[in-house]
């Protein structure tokens, strides 16, 4: 009865909502695959000294169905001696070995039964062993995906990554204050372009009107000497 109760126990088990309640998941799938593979390695060794004993059976059955055979041939000698006497006690012991036969017949039924069953609980056992199988598998990853953030976090919190965060802060704020010169250089260069332009065209204005002046003043004098 134990391996029964044991076997039955584990088969209708949930293992996911106990897995899902459990503190530690992954020590609880653990515990309960050793428990299974130790549930079913009894349950394969049951089956296997049915089967012997169910060999044993069909052994003493075949002796037994001889010995059936023997009585009745030695009855039916017997009658045909003369000898009923001689004929009766070889059908009572005839008799015997049919009843024999009969209790091996039933024994071999319920062994057979019994065969049925546990192999019917291995297979679900197997069942349930590769289902939790699956749920520690799926327990594995989640963990390292765990380790593997708190790896990053721990890096990332580090004081190594926060110095090389600060060194790149301080080479983007260089950069920016270059940027900033070379604008600035380049909104003065265009001013002062623009202002020596405007310079150069009021210049250009005075000469050409300095010109007009002069081209005036010459034909004028050429007037009066003629």
């Amino acid at each position: 009865m134990g391996i029964v109760n044991r076997v039955n126990d584990v088969i209708q088990s949930n293992i996911v909502a106990m897995l899902d309640k459990a503190e530690d998941p992954q020590k609880l799938v653990n515990l309960m695959l050793n428990d299974m593979q130790d549930a079913l390695n009894e349950c394969r060794s049951t089956a296997a000294a049915l089967l012997c004993e169910e060999k044993a059976i069909n052994r003493h059955l075949d002796t037994k169905k001889a010995e059936l055979a023997a009585w009745q041939s030695k009855a039916e000698l017997a009658i045909e001696k003369g000898r009923d006497d001689l004929a009766k006690s070889a059908l009572i012991s005839k008799q015997a070995v049919s009843e024999s036969i009969e209790k091996q017949q039933a024994q071999r039924e319920t062994l057979q039964e019994s065969l049925l069953k546990i192999r019917s609980d291995c297979e679900r056992l197997q069942q349930k062993i590769a289902e939790a199988k699956t749920k520690q598998a799926q327990l594995a990853q989640r963990h390292d995906v765990a380790v593997a953030r708190s790896h990053i976090n721990t890096q990332l919190n580090s004081d190594k990554v926060t110095h090389a965060l600060s060194r790149f802060e301080q080479i983007e704020q260089r950069v920016e204050g270059v940027e900033a010169q070379v604008e600035a250089y380049e909104l003065t260069d265009k001013a002062n372009s623009t202002a020596t332009q405007i310079e150069s065209l009021v210049k250009n204005e005075k000469i050409d009107t300095e010109l007009a002046s002069l081209k005036a003043r010459l034909n004028v004098s050429s007037k009066q000497s003629a």
